[in-house]
């Protein structure tokens, strides 16, 4: 008997974490992996597949010259099963056949009978040789249940089991080694209940109906998709635009808060919190409440009020109750913190509307699903703009909203390249907001497991950074996993970058950007000028910059 250790998605440290404790183990792949990945390892391995058509096998053995044996597997390592007349016959197979997914003791013979396998998978002790072959012997799934606390095994709503995928989180909540639901006592039932609601919500046609028609109607999507000619020929590369600063309250913002306040109504809550930086998710949030005719209270940091007054006269306006933060940083983070304080203190009846893809599970992948139109648009709309998809997709990165919207849908295609730009601040050494690029270290912050900054004892370092909206000391845990994938590579633009981007691309194009999609302009320039020159590039543009006008003239003494 072989014994195989079984991996979905996981990081490749944790792979070898893992097979230096059996070091006689095959490896066995469940998930997205690439045969360069599966071989890194010097180890024998299995790879399994979920068939679609009877040719599926055939273009595994072809991928996957390295493998044992290919396995056709109901997904993900679940023990679901499939159709097993996509079983390819015998003759010709170029290498073994593993069946698994949906085998018992019970119906083994008859499997094998009908399929006629080199080797068999029955899980719970059954028995399963064939021909000369052993049967491999899955172990637990290792990428999974050994980095999971008991405080997110309480917090995973229930739902069933379904296949996983390199680039969605399992029933926990983890993107690899980051994410799950470290939450307060109090709270576990609300996120609970909550994750058990998006559930279903996500799969109710209507509910969906339901939200794109306010996107078309009340947002204003599809944002449209600006070829930017004179960057193009200032840049050396072809730049575009994703409009996001044309939507309903300037930004990509309002596509989550539309998604999460329906939801809230679905729910039956009665009030509805959230917290903001730059301002555009509290005005998207007290415009959503507003529409919904629900209360809606934003904390947002001092500074940041006094930086983003603008939108803080929005919010008002809109009906909703502005409370300033005035400890610790008095920013983004501290907001976070006093909302989170108030959900607690008023769960029974209160919906906290989380504006990025951070926090505790269920909010990193129902912000990223309801920001991902972004992304959907772009890959239907940059055929005909640019005639082909671009070689680069470039977008700021804070918590990283307006990044996972236009980056998910690009993922697996691998052949663009996804550029996240955090804020690098003013360049000294520790006066940033750029944990990906400047090495933080993973710890737990807002309810996730994520890369943070902070120093040698856990104490969350300060930021600093001209965009209020960047300036956070985490990122959302999906970006932490993309890094450790290497799918996205992130880098930094610093505040003077930014501001210079800021007047580069007004002065040349007519449009105000966000200072925080600023930061995103500045490192396409670098791309387009050097690895992207003459290529196609898309940049995210996340949000107008109206909002900072104020504290862009302060700087530079009113003028």
């Amino acid at each position: 008997v072989v014994r195989a250790l079984l991996f979905v998605d996981a990081p490749a440290a944790t792979v070898q974490e893992f097979a230096a404790l059996d070091p006689k183990a095959w490896l066995q792949f469940h998930g997205d992996e690439d045969a360069e990945f599966c071989a890194s390892f010097g180890r024998p391995y299995l790879k399994a597949l979920r068939p679609q058509s009877a040719a599926d096998f055939g273009a595994a053995c072809a991928a996957h010259p390295a493998a044992e044996a290919i396995i056709l597997d109901g997904g993900g390592g679940s023990g679901e099963a499939f159709d097993w007349s996509l079983v390819p016959p015998p003759a010709g197979r170029p290498k073994p056949l593993m069946l698994a997914g949906g085998i018992s003791p019970a119906n083994a013979a008859a499997a094998v009978a009908r399929t006629r396998p080199d080797w068999i998978d029955v899980p719970s002790r059954g028995r399963g040789r064939t021909g000369s072959t052993s049967r491999a012997e899955s172990a637990p799934t290792a990428s999974r249940a050994a980095r999971t606390p008991p405080s997110s095994r309480r917090c995973a709503p229930p739902s069933p089991r379904r296949s996983m995928s390199r680039y969605e989180p399992d029933a926990q909540g983890f993107f690899g080694a980051h994410g799950g639901c470290y939450v307060a006592e109090p709270l576990h039932h609300a996120v609970a209940d909550l994750g058990a609601a998006w559930d279903k919500a996500r799969r109710d046609r209507r509910f969906l109906a339901q939200v794109d028609a306010l996107l078309a109607d009340y947002v204003g999507r599809p944002s449209p998709i600006t070829h930017a000619a004179r960057l193009s020929q200032r840049w050396g590369a072809e730049v575009y635009l994703k409009r996001e600063d044309l939507n309903h309250t300037g930004a990509h913002k309002i596509n989550n808060a539309i998604g999460q306040v329906e939801l809230a109504r679905r729910m039956g809550k009665q009030r509805i919190i959230a917290e903001t930086g730059a301002g555009q998710h509290g005005v998207a949030t007290a415009t959503a409440c507003a529409r919904a005719g629900l209360p809606c209270v934003v904390y947002m940091g001092a500074d940041d009020i006094e930086r983003q007054a603008p939108n803080v006269a929005r919010m008002r306006l809109l009906g909703a109750e502005v409370r300033p933060v005035t400890a610790g940083s008095r920013t983004l983070k501290d907001a976070l913190n006093e909302a989170l304080r108030d959900w607690v203190a008023n769960v029974a009846d209160t919906f906290y509307v989380i504006g990025s893809v951070a926090g505790p599970h269920p909010y990193p992948v129902m912000v990223r699903d309801f920001n991902a139109v972004v992304g959907r648009e772009c890959r239907a709309q940059m055929p005909k703009a640019a005639g082909r998809q671009p070689d680069a997709v470039v977008a700021c990165v804070g918590g990283g909203s307006n990044a996972l919207g236009i980056f998910h849908p690009y993922l697996r295609l691998a052949r663009v390249r996804l550029y996240g730009v955090e804020a690098g601040g003013s360049g000294k050494r520790g006066e940033h907001a750029a944990p990906l690029s400047r090495g933080a270290r993973p710890g737990i912050l807002h309810g996730m497991r994520t890369y943070v900054m902070q120093d040698a004892d856990g104490q969350v370092l300060p930021t600093a950074s001209v965009s209020a909206g960047l300036d956070y000391p985490a990122v959302g845990p999906e970006h932490a996993h993309l890094k450790d994938l290497g799918r996205v590579e992130y880098a930094a633009a610093s505040d003077r970058e930014a501001l210079a981007a800021f007047d580069e691309c007004s002065r040349y194009e007519g449009i105000l950007p966000a200072l925080e999609t600023a930061h995103a302009f500045a490192y396409a320039k670098k791309l387009a000028r050097k690895a992207m020159r003459g290529k196609v590039i898309l940049i995210n543009l996340s949000g107008r910059g109206d909002k900072d006008l104020d504290s862009i003239l302060a700087r530079r003494g009113g003028r």
